[in-house]
């Protein structure tokens, strides 16, 4: 695109009319794709800035016009494979899905082509992915956080940067990597002498290099140890598996799963008198352990209340409530029953409220697979089990940065996610239930602490602050996890800073884009 808008060093001016369409959005399918394999279940974590990688070449001298059909490409080779697990809700589920997220990408990719006008496009591009992810974990109807850079990398040594600036600059660290890579590429390697060729690429190659390097030296950071007086406690994880069958209605015979996780701890009760096993401290049920009120339900109640007397040990119950309707954790005391509650806060739409429900119940008898919307939780809650301050987020929470922090905030030195998996892999998909796993472990990292991630069907875990598997189950299987974990009060400098390395990466950004549209605008160069 020829004018007067500068070109970062090592990189030639764009030739007219630029590159032809086809060759780009092949780039782009191929990003795409690679960019979905970091994500479990393949979990190829250095694609991560591989991915990035290939959009910033796919969109290098395209047209405004062109920038758009290159996001959408590759927004569907994205979200396509990484939600495929919808699937096993409805195929219109995961269609709607996935192309929303890939138009709304479409439209966000054209800004991150006006950043490739700057000198410093590079640290731009590593902006818009933070910023990007900030926008679609917002909105729409507050927000989607699936397939953010920053939890691709569970497994890699980058991970540790989520324990200084959150998952935001662990993202940005990735992207960097990723857009230090591009401009490798992009660096011409004809016109002129030998000589000429090796100074116009080592720029880009020092810069490479420095990117990568600083991201993996996310494996040099301090870690925080556990000191000789930090406290630990014993958790436990019941998996009490639910009926495997390949509908919807089969799988919620409530009473049945009730009864399995009730089972599967009195079974722990039993190896704990046995001494085959330690007493847990506390022991975590999943989210819709029970579908059923136990206050409304006598035989439930009973239930769990025999389950939790054999144990002796308090237990956190994932149950929907009534009056109004709400997903909740409840804390079971021995003797005693449900003495507290943590209520969901961040509500997922169209599974548990239904957005423009009188409009959409005039189109689509949809609706009735959801009549009545469920009612959000409004704080944090932090329940006292003796020497344990545990903090409650159930299943799509996890992927909220506010949510996570705002338990440790209130004081919490043990977290737990609930989750109920089990509708996400009727044909044997682990897609869904590994994907939440990861952001589990980025959230131990982020936070220094340990997390019980307990699931209906697995993959149910136990983790340590440094984001390591302790123990693990697989799925559809019953199962009884246990470790002994350190109880930490540190607050990290992510959980210090909160949302500010957001903010601070995003307004740089619109600064950026600001100034990039400004000088296309200046020099009439944009080609829709």
């Amino acid at each position: 695109m020829p004018g007067a808008a500068a070109a970062a060093p090592g990189i030639s001016p764009p030739p007219p009319g630029g590159p032809r369409a086809c060759p780009a959005l092949l780039t782009a399918l191929a990003g795409g794709l690679a960019l979905a394999a970091a994500f479990p279940p393949a979990g190829i974590w250095p694609l991560a800035a591989a991915g990035p990688a290939l959009l910033t070449v796919a969109l290098w001298h395209r047209s405004l016009r062109g920038s758009l059909a290159v996001g959408l490409v590759f927004g569907l080779a994205f979200f396509v494979p990484l939600l495929s697990w919808l699937v096993n809700v409805a195929w219109y589920a995961w269609a709607a899905l996935a192309g929303t997220e890939a138009v709304i990408f479409a439209v966000l990719a054209v800004g991150q082509r006006l950043l490739l006008r700057l000198r410093a496009w590079p640290l731009a591009v590593a902006g818009w992915w933070v910023a990007a992810e900030g926008l679609r974990d917002r909105w729409p109807w507050g927000g989607f956080p699936w397939g953010r850079l920053a939890m691709s990398q569970a497994d890699a040594p980058t991970a540790l940067w989520a324990a200084i600036g959150g998952a935001p600059l662990l993202t940005f660290v990735v992207a960097l990597a990723g857009a230090a890579l591009a401009w490798l590429v992009l660096a011409p390697s004809r016109r002129g002498d030998r000589a000429g060729v090796v100074r116009r690429r080592a720029v880009p190659a020092l810069a490479f290099a420095g990117a990568a390097g600083l991201a993996l030296a996310g494996a040099l950071l301090p870690a925080d140890p556990a000191s000789a007086g930090t406290q630990t406690a014993i958790v436990a994880a019941i998996q009490g598996d639910v009926p495997h069958a390949r509908d919807l209605p089969g799988q919620l015979r409530a009473a049945t799963v009730t009864a399995n996780h009730a089972a599967a701890t009195e079974q722990l009760a039993m190896q704990v008198r046995a001494r085959r096993r330690p007493a847990p401290d506390v022991v975590i049920w999943p989210e819709n352990s029970t579908d059923l009120d136990p206050a409304l339900n006598p035989q439930v109640y009973a239930t769990i209340a025999a389950a939790v007397g054999a144990i002796r040990r308090p237990v956190l119950v994932g149950a929907v409530l009534q009056d109004p309707l709400r997903n909740a954790g409840q804390l079971w005391l021995p003797g005693r029953g449900p003495v507290a509650a943590y209520v969901k806060r961040q509500l997922v739409p169209f599974g548990e409220y239904i957005p423009f429900r009188s409009l959409l119940g005039k189109v689509t008898s949809l609706v009735a697979l959801q009549p009545h919307d469920f009612t959000p939780g409004r704080r944090a809650v932090v329940f006292r089990v003796g020497k344990i301050r545990l903090g409650d987020v159930i299943c799509y929470e996890v992927g909220f940065d506010s949510l996570v922090r705002s338990e440790v905030s209130a004081g919490a030195n043990l977290l737990a996610v609930q989750s109920n998996d089990a509708t996400f892999e009727l044909n044997g998909q682990v897609g869904e239930s590994a994907q939440q796993l990861a952001m589990a472990r980025i959230r131990a990292v982020e936070s220094d602490r340990s997390v019980v991630y307990a699931s209906t069907t697995g993959i149910s875990a136990i983790i340590a602050p440094d984001g390591s598997v302790l123990a693990r189950s697989g799925t559809w299987q019953r199962a009884v996890l246990e470790a002994r974990v350190p109880l930490r009060t540190q607050i990290t400098l992510a959980d210090h800073a909160g949302k500010w390395p957001e903010t601070a990466i995003t307004a740089l950004t619109i600064a950026a884009l600001a100034a990039a549209t400004g000088q296309a605008v200046r020099s009439r160069t944009v080609l829709l």
